[in-house]
């Protein structure tokens, strides 16, 4: 049987490698062969060699966009994940309506994002209209704006995960702590926080690429505004690609080092986290 699995697996993943080769390969190899070209159209390329990456890094908008994306990725990730973690410790020991709460803190992360966008652009509005102010008024009340949406979306799911993680901790290992006389504190940092590492490791992963190419919330709470102070990298390479003429190969230099510097941190952190990671 296991040799007639092996002598039919390429002809069975064969479809899946099709589809994959003309939804993804060839599509991103286009794109990183455009990025050196000038093109309005994928056949009227002129190849121009490195000029679009040079116009990249003396573009004040794209440096301002990534800047401002960094900042926004820092804040994110860090107030989501622990927020999520302590709401997660929280409904793992035996609260009334758990079940209820699970559900009700997961919700928000079934609406699509122009819509959460636009929902949160009306609330935070009529928060601030008392004091004469709206999100377009400041580059920070539109970055805290972007925090806030991202963390009411995203906290419920990471708490999902972090569940899971704290339910797999072993009981036995926590109540030898206790005997042990290890306090509260360091039973969750020697025990529970290295065995929660894995659902860490995911978490971390999901919250700094989502955050990283967060795009949609962008364009519906603030479309990046006032005068460009809340254009985040995704956003930048859209306006870009469809907002400069002639810029089509500059925009597409823009996403192929958007792809390079998302994948390297996301690598990074994967490998960092793994390691720390230990077996209950």
């Amino acid at each position: 049987m296991q040799k007639s699995y092996k002598k039919y697996f390429a002809l069975f993943t064969l479809p899946t490698l099709i589809g994959f080769s003309i939804s993804f390969v060839i599509p991103f190899l286009l794109g990183v062969y455009l990025s050196f070209t000038e093109f309005t159209t994928v056949t009227n390329a002129t190849w121009t060699g490195l000029e679009n990456y040079i116009k990249v890094f003396r573009d004040r908008d794209f440096l301002n966009a990534l800047w401002f994306t960094v900042k926004f990725t820092v804040v994110s990730v860090i107030s989501i994940n622990v927020i999520a973690f302590i709401f997660a410790l929280l409904l793992t020991r035996g609260v009334r309506g758990t079940n209820l709460y699970r559900t009700v803190f997961f919700m928000p992360n079934l609406i699509g994002g122009i819509v959460l966008g636009y929902i949160w652009q009306l609330i935070l509005n009529g928060i601030l209209y008392p004091f004469d102010a709206t999100l377009m008024m400041s580059p920070t009340y539109g970055f805290w704006g972007l925090i806030i949406s991202m963390n009411w979306q995203m906290i419920g799911y990471m708490m999902v995960i972090y569940i899971a993680g704290l339910q797999n901790v072993p009981k036995d290992l926590i109540e030898a702590a206790k005997i042990d006389g290890a306090s509260k504190f360091g039973i969750l940092r020697n025990v529970t926080m290295p065995l929660v590492m894995p659902s860490i490791t995911i978490c971390l992963f999901l919250t700094l690429s989502n955050s990283f190419k967060l795009f949609d919330q962008n364009l519906a709470l603030t479309a990046g505004g006032p005068s460009k102070g809340t254009t985040m990298l995704a956003l930048d390479i859209y306006d870009t690609f469809y907002g400069r003429a002639g810029w089509e190969g500059v925009g597409q230099a823009k996403a192929v080092i958007f792809f390079i510097m998302v994948a390297l941190i996301v690598l990074a952190q994967l490998l960092i986290t793994r390691r720390k990671e230990v077996e209950s």
